[in-house]
This record gives C-alpha cells, structure tokens and sequence, in this order.
C-alpha cells in the first residue's frame, strides 16, 4: 500500500477493482469536497483521495491512498 504523500499526478499506479488489477494513472490530488468520476468525494488535506484513470479502459475512478499501488521504476 501506499503512503498519502508517495503519489503525485502522471504516476503509474494500481488497484484492485472487482477481483481484477488495474493499472492506470493518477489525474489528480483531491483535497476537499467535490465531484469527480461520477461522485461525490468527501477528502481533506489530511485524508486525500486520488482520482485515477485506467490505461486499459480511459474511465475514471477515486481512490484511497491506500488502495493504491505505486509501480516501481524496476518492474
């Protein structure tokens, strides 16, 4: 899993959704109350949310730090 300060925009990342591994990209930080990929997410500066898209798909989803996997540099 990840720590909440280990992600950044553009990062390669995964999660785990319905049984399978995604892999994707983190669009963006969020930090307050707003709407993203189709609903509303409750985040904070001190509980971020990340919004993430899959490669495979180009749909949106958002995440807890840690339900997030950064992909190393060596894989």
């Amino acid at each position: 899993m990840t720590k909440k300060d280990d992600l950044g925009t553009g990062d390669d990342v995964s999660w785990k959704s319905h049984g399978r591994t995604v892999e994707g990209k983190v669009k963006k930080k969020i930090t307050g109350r707003t709407r993203a990929a189709g609903r509303t997410v409750d985040a904070s500066k001190e509980e971020p949310q990340y919004e993430v898209e899959s490669d495979r798909t180009g749909r949106s989803a958002v995440h807890k730090p840690g339900a997030l996997r950064k992909k190393g540099g060596n894989s």
